[in-house]
């Protein structure tokens, strides 16, 4: 991609750590760099928010312990004023799945966390934010999550039930979306 191919740039999940020497890793590695160095707008979800840390110099190493299922996220005073979480309460119910995590990128504001994973989301300037959290998962996301080889074992921590988060679940996302596209501008 270059430059005149987007304005901005959502980097998803996935099963693999931003650690592994894939080539696919490699160069999505190089293609937020280059967003970085334009300031273009930049949106990381659980491995895309360690993509970018990582891109930032940051280390992205294993967490603790793993983190599956609905866990309360809570934003630090940084997080309440950020245009990010605007209209949006503390703690928030979010889904999570994730075994790794990173440190705060130098020079990023830390604006969320909980208690398994203490980096749940930052900003980097004024237009690129981690989530360390799923805001855009649905029920039907999760089931195709839980069926995958790659995550047979973790599927038994997963300590709640599905659908009674879904009405929460898809506010939540469209207002974090709706508030990241008024950042980009777009």
């Amino acid at each position: 991609m270059s430059s005149v191919d987007y304005e901005a740039l959502i980097v998803l999940g996935g099963p693999m750590s931003a650690n592994d020497p894939i080539p696919a890793l490699a160069r999505e590695l190089r293609l937020i760099e280059q967003a970085l160095g334009r300031n273009t707008p930049l949106l990381g979800v659980c491995l895309g928010s360690q993509l970018i840390a990582k891109a930032l110099g940051a280390r992205v190493y294993r967490n603790a312990e793993l983190e599956i299922g609905w866990e309360p996220v809570h934003l630090t005073d940084a997080g309440r004023a950020d245009p990010l979480f605007e209209k949006i309460a503390s703690p928030m119910s979010v889904f999570h799945w994730h075994g790794e995590t990173f440190e705060l990128p130098q020079g990023a504001e830390w604006l969320a966390w909980s208690e398994k994973c203490k980096h749940q989301a930052y900003r980097y300037g004024s237009n690129v934010y981690g989530l360390q959290f799923h805001p855009e998962v649905d029920a039907a996301m999760i089931a195709e999550w839980a069926i995958q080889p790659v995550n047979c074992g973790d599927v038994a921590t997963l300590p709640r039930p599905i659908d009674p988060h879904q009405h929460d679940q898809a506010a939540l996302a469209d207002r974090i979306m709706t508030n990241w596209l008024r950042i980009a501008a777009l």
